[in-house]
């Protein structure tokens, strides 16, 4: 049972992250969607990012566990809500 208050194991958030891109919900508060256009990205690369990078973290900030997935071009920072539905914190492109 997933519990938002005890932080996962960098193979568990990897796996939760691809369930819940295949089978649940993902949300992208404004603040990323602006980081996102800032650094030219669409929502394709967060999600290959969210697909084949690797995880760094887990990161406890303003009251969550945070999640960085990483390639060699972008990070993406997210928060699970639930074992169904994550929140795209904020996202950037390396180099820029």
């Amino acid at each position: 049972m997933f519990n938002p208050e005890i932080p996962l194991k960098e193979a568990e958030a990897k796996a939760l992250v691809r369930k819940i891109l295949d089978t649940g919900d993902v949300r992208w508060p404004e603040h990323a969607l602006e980081e996102m256009e800032k650094d030219a990205m669409t929502s394709k690369d967060v999600e290959n990012t969210l697909r084949g990078g690797w995880v760094r973290g887990p990161e406890w900030e303003n009251g969550e566990y945070r999640y960085h997935l990483e390639t060699q071009k972008f990070r993406v920072v997210v928060a699970f809500e639930s074992e169904t539905e994550l929140v795209v914190v904020t996202a950037m492109r390396f180099g820029r």
